[in-house]
């Protein structure tokens, strides 16, 4: 039987941008944490991005925003 060992997960602030993205990101729009849940590809390198609220965000190519990433191993 093996033995439960505790995962490390970090919690890391990332500049992000259309490209780089991704679900689980947690940005903070207006003192509110939101937490990305979809993205969409939009013409011209942009991305819409829908929060668990049901909130939609439009990123452009050039837009960039800070963003609370979990990494390491659950």
């Amino acid at each position: 039987m093996r033995r439960w060992t505790p995962s490390v997960v970090t919690a890391v602030n990332v500049e992000i941008t259309s490209a780089s993205v991704q679900r689980g990101d947690v940005i903070q729009i207006g003192g509110q944490p939101c937490r990305v849940a979809d993205l969409f590809q939009l013409p011209l390198r942009a991305k819409r991005l829908r929060f668990e609220s049901g909130e939609l965000l439009t990123m452009h190519s050039r837009t960039r925003l800070v963003a609370l990433r979990m990494s390491g191993r659950w």
